[in-house]
């Protein structure tokens, strides 16, 4: 039960982080595009739309990953292996947003982070395959053990 309340709850907040970093891309695009700002000479119409751009790329990443995340939720089984590298990547990149925002913006943006961080971990750990349920997570126990190999393989005698 606390598994899918989880996934639930992670799939609910990148939703609400989607459509939030939707909109402060759209804000930063616009206020470019009208104080015609540019960095080092750059088209300021360029700058513009590669906002907008980034801005939807970002949100469909993380509508992405918050609909795998609900996936997850309703049919209580884990994600496949497209959805696992999704939310992994998901996870990965919100630890690397965390730190950056730690000094760019303050530590509310790092907790927040962090939150979304350890509801992805949380909820890809909590569905983790176990062994032997046939999602290769592992040997399974009708499988015997490997025999064991000497650390720097077979020694044979120099001389005869």
């Amino acid at each position: 039960m606390l598994r899918r309340l989880v996934a639930g709850l992670a799939a609910i907040v990148l939703g609400v982080e989607a459509a939030l970093l939707v909109l402060v891309h759209i804000v930063l695009g616009r206020t470019t595009a009208n104080q015609s700002m540019s960095i080092a000479g750059s088209d300021p119409d360029v700058m513009s739309k590669a906002t907008y751009v980034m801005g939807a790329g970002m949100g469909a990443f993380l509508v992405l990953c918050a609909v795998l995340a609900a996936v997850t939720a309703i049919r209580d089984r884990g994600p496949g292996r497209f959805g696992r590298v999704v939310l992994i990547s998901g996870a990965v990149t919100h630890g690397v947003l965390g730190i950056l925002s730690v000094a760019l913006v303050g530590w509310a943006a790092f907790a927040t982070m962090m939150l979304i961080l350890c509801l992805l971990v949380l909820t890809l750990t909590s569905y983790a395959p176990r062994s032997g349920d046939g999602s290769g997570g592992g040997a399974g126990e009708d499988t015997p053990p490997l025999p064991p190999t000497p650390p720097f393989g077979e020694i044979k005698p120099t001389s005869p």
